[in-house]
């Protein structure tokens, strides 16, 4: 029986036999109990082990998503000279379809305040220029030709600072981090809006397939 336990232990592909030798061969009575504490030890150091793993992956994730977002935010006050999300909001009116206050305060998690500030800068700058909206009502936001171009030039930035990242990797690598990437944003549950969001520093002209999916609270888990 120990041989049995230490075979079990080591190797998880096992632990369903392991169960059904336990049944046939294990009596129920109160001596032989320790056998059934063991499988319960076993469970729960598997599960301590799966939760170290995860915490393990979740903090050097947390780690490299603050080396892109250092690297990002550099390249962006280079090339626009400001921080925060003076760039990102560039990006986002960039999209087209004269993005409203309303819906640019929504994206970057602004306050109203915060948002025409955030527009009287770039109006000020000349990258932006207010337009009607379609109802008349609203106000719609354009780039200017320098702000179009700035665009450009930060979208440059912002792909070239994460792509030095991935240089160490091999092409196969690369294509492996590629798919598990793409596999992880598209089980996401999120909305049109979270996809905005998520997306306001996105390059569109490379994303053509954005693998988010739009349907919150629909999608199966």
């Amino acid at each position: 029986m120990p041989l049995v336990f230490a075979w079990a232990f080591a190797s998880r592909a096992a632990l369903p036999v392991f169960i059904v030798i336990l049944h046939v061969i294990v009596p129920r009575d109160r001596n032989m109990c320790g056998a059934h504490i063991f499988v319960k030890l076993f469970f729960v150091r598997s599960a301590h082990i799966v939760r170290l793993m995860e915490n393990g992956i979740a903090n050097l994730l947390g780690a490299l998503s603050l080396a892109v977002m250092d690297r990002i935010e550099q390249g962006a006050r280079e090339v626009i000279g400001r921080g925060g999300e003076t760039p990102a909001a560039l990006v986002v009116i960039g999209y087209g379809q004269g993005m409203t206050n309303d819906k640019l305060r929504r994206i970057l998690g602004l306050s109203h305040s915060g948002t025409v500030r955030l527009v009287d800068r770039l109006v000020s700058d000349r990258l932006v220029e207010r337009r009607p909206g379609q109802d008349g009502r609203e106000v719609a936001l354009h780039l200017t030709a320098k702000g179009a171009a700035t665009r450009n030039d930060l979208m440059t930035s912002r792909i070239s600072a994460v792509a030095s990242l991935l240089d160490v990797l091999s092409p196969a690598e690369t294509k492996r981090l590629e798919t598990l990437l793409h596999e992880l944003l598209s089980r996401q549950d999120t909305s049109e809006m979270d996809r905005f969001t998520i997306c306001r520093m996105c390059d569109d002209s490379v994303c053509t397939n954005c693998p988010l999916p739009t349907d919150k609270g629909k999608r199966a888990r």
